[in-house]
């Protein structure tokens, strides 16, 4: 059922490198709402490898539980490639983990976003980013493109690890 969601290959490819290293990961999640921790869950012996996730959808929560920088958040409706990487470095550290991946955008459109879907992630391995990215996708049901953002960030995580 997880592969019609997910590209199930690629989150076993995730699996099995980051418990070959005995390496760890962690989510923090605005835009997917969660989505990306069901796909990493779905890999095997997910416990292994998966530390958890949180899914901060406002500005308050992302201050207050990954330490976000308010100032910069309230300027930008907590959308920014900055707000991606203080939330991958940050949900490293609440979860103890050697990777983080965070995820922030819009995926239907809003007045703050003048009406255009996008999305910043960025992803940290041992305090460093590695990766930080926007995502701009074509006009879409909402949850069609949280897919999408889900699908680009794990295609990107695994691709990290070809250089490690």
């Amino acid at each position: 059922m997880a592969d019609q969601f997910f590209n199930s290959a690629i989150i076993q490819k995730i699996r099995d490198h980051l418990i070959s290293r005995q390496e760890t990961i962690a989510v923090a999640e605005s835009v997917t709402s969660g989505l990306l921790q069901l796909a990493l869950s779905q890999a095997e012996n997910a416990a292994e490898f998966y530390q958890g996730g949180i899914t901060a959808y406002n500005l308050g929560q992302k201050s207050r539980h990954l330490i976000v920088e308010p100032v910069h958040a309230l300027s930008v409706n907590s959308v920014s490639e900055k707000v991606a990487m203080e939330m991958a470095l940050n949900v490293c550290s609440l979860f103890t983990s050697d990777w983080g991946v965070g995820i922030t955008g819009y995926a239907s459109p809003v007045p703050e976003s003048k009406n255009k879907l996008f999305a910043y992630y960025a992803i940290a391995h041992k305090d460093n980013i590695v990766k930080s990215k926007k995502i701009s996708p074509a006009k879409d049901e909402p949850f069609r493109i949280q897919q999408l953002y889900v699908s680009k960030v794990v295609e990107d995580l695994a691709g990290c690890f070809k250089s490690r």
